[in-house]
């Protein structure tokens, strides 16, 4: 495994001697394994070196080799031989081990020391071969035969392949673009336009058309430009570039997607019965595209090979100092969710809550506006909303009213009998009351009056139904007391004097029983 070599050579534009061993440190084994594939000194015999161990002949040690040097080229990985150990005592004080990583791209390739000499791990062998194959994706590696054939005279620092390769994918990308472009512009754009969603197809597929059409372009060139085998610096920053684009491409796509998902919500929500939905829709589609637009930074981020975790670190501890800045803020953010999840209220209703009192004309993620009947607005947090008590009287079926009325104490109990059988068929013939429960009783004989309780319940969506159905109601009642001759009391004191000579008797007269009932008989009669 020993080769003495006292030849001075030139590697990468510097002079530098071998020592006694090829492999004899890290350094020395990628510097074998580099330099004896560059096209003046090419020897794959040497390069295998680093690769030879277990049972592994020699052309399986070169095809490995080769493979990793790919890899390398494909991927724009510049390795820098001077910044690698020279020692042959290396030890990796963070593994433990003598062990050392050639890139932090692919940790699991590294080389270890065995006896005199660092060589490949066989574990790093089999992952050389996995890397290699999702580098070079869709069976891609055969351009790697096939594309020097084309040429390899070299021109201005590119082989003619590479720049036959460069038309070729440029070729590709501009119609797949096209492509792309027309079955989305066109005939997606014209199938729903047929179906009738035309705020559909132009409001959202027209504009994510194009993004689309250049994700797909960036993930062909992204499967292909390795097979090129660009110069290191040149491949490097193509392939950052072409990472950092392709989820940016895909992070518009998504956003364009929120607006077209939000949209069919919006559809939802207006066909079910609650109107909390129809807020809840803009809410979801904002958030929503934060959540993208963060996902997304964050994909861009690390395949431009920034390390991102010390950012969530940072956004973690920078996040608890907001956090607790803004302890009202978040506890308003979460009372909006326990409103939405529980749907106390709808938009429209009428609410009460201490000091508030007016209809729900908005929920936001902060706080929530009600119209009070001063026609004032009330913006209330959403987190005092959560914690307090609420009286939704949107929520009620039926809304009660409630009323005495008072007859004069010379009332006859035959006529109240009658007035009250009026009351009750008032209530059952009128279209808003409850028909099954109701309450219509002389029940009280007050100081100045003789009181019939009147308990109803109308059968109303809302208080100007309500106040409409009142009035009709209360009408009614006065109607029906002209009729049979009904006075109501009201409270005053009154001095009866009686059989003065001359005058007439100042107490009522009252019709009889069956007259009352002739004449209640004959009012509802002439209403119907």
């Amino acid at each position: 495994m020993k080769h003495v070599l006292f030849t001075v050579l030139i590697f990468f534009g510097q002079i530098i001697t071998f020592g006694q061993s090829y492999l004899g440190s890290p350094q020395q084994s990628v510097r074998t394994h580099l330099y004896y594939l560059q096209d003046e000194t090419y020897n794959d015999s040497l390069a295998a070196l680093p690769f030879q161990g277990g049972d592994r002949t020699l052309a399986e040690a070169k095809e490995l080799a080769i493979q990793f040097k790919q890899i390398l080229d494909g991927e724009g990985l510049y390795i820098d031989v001077d910044d690698i150990p020279a020692s042959a005592e290396y030890y990796d004080s963070l593994r433990n081990k003598q062990r050392y990583i050639l890139t932090k791209n692919y940790p699991e390739i590294y080389l270890i020391r065995k006896g005199d000499n660092w060589i490949y791990a066989e574990r790093s062998i089999l992952a050389i071969k996995d890397v290699h194959a999702q580098v070079f994706r869709f069976g891609t590696d055969r351009l790697l035969t096939f594309l020097p054939k084309l040429g390899t005279k070299k021109i201005f620092g590119l082989y003619l392949y590479q720049y036959f390769g460069i038309l070729i994918l440029a070729f590709l990308s501009a119609l797949i673009h096209k492509v792309f472009t027309y079955l989305f512009n066109v005939l997606l754009l014209r199938l729903f336009l047929k179906a009738g969603y035309e705020r559909l197809a132009e409001g959202f597929l027209k504009p994510v058309a194009r993004p689309i059409s250049l994700f797909f372009v960036m993930a062909l060139l992204l499967v292909f430009v390795p097979s090129l085998q660009l110069p290191p610096t040149y491949a490097y920053y193509i392939m950052i570039l072409l990472r950092a684009v392709l989820p940016l491409f895909g992070t518009i796509v998504f956003y364009q997607l929120v607006n077209i998902l939000s949209m069919y919500l919006e559809k939802v929500a207006r066909s079910s019965s609650s109107t909390l939905d129809d807020q809840l829709v803009p809410l979801l589609r904002k958030t929503l595209k934060a959540f993208v637009v963060v996902i997304g930074t964050l994909f861009v981020l690390d395949n431009m090979n920034i390390d991102i975790i010390p950012l969530l670190t940072g956004l973690s501890i920078g996040g608890l100092a907001f956090a607790l800045a803004a302890q009202d803020t978040i506890k308003n953010f979460f009372g909006s969710l326990m409103i939405f999840i529980d749907k106390p209220f709808q938009i429209g209703d009428w609410i009460t809550s201490g000091e508030i009192d007016g209809n729900v004309e908005e929920v936001g993620f902060r706080s929530s506006r009600i119209r009070t009947f001063r026609n004032s607005v009330m913006y209330v947090p959403n987190g005092k909303m959560a914690d307090s008590t609420i009286d939704n009287h949107g929520l009620r079926r039926y809304r009660r009213f409630y009323t005495q009325i008072g007859l004069m104490y010379d009332t006859p109990p035959e006529l109240i009998e009658i007035f009250v059988e009026g009351l009750r068929k008032i209530v059952e013939q009128h279209p808003d009351t409850r028909k099954d429960y109701h309450n219509i009783y002389f029940n009280d004989m007050a100081s100045f009056s003789l009181n019939i309780m009147f308990y109803i319940f109308f059968d109303v969506p809302d208080w100007s139904a309500e106040l409409k159905a009142r009035h009709e109601i209360l009408l009614e009642i006065m109607k029906l007391a002209d009729k049979l001759g009904v006075n109501f009391a009201f409270p005053t004191q009154t001095l009866h004097m009686e059989n003065f000579p001359g005058q007439a008797s100042l107490s009522p007269q009252y019709i009889p029983k069956n007259e009352m009932q002739a004449r209640l008989d004959e009012y509802f009669h002439q209403k119907h």
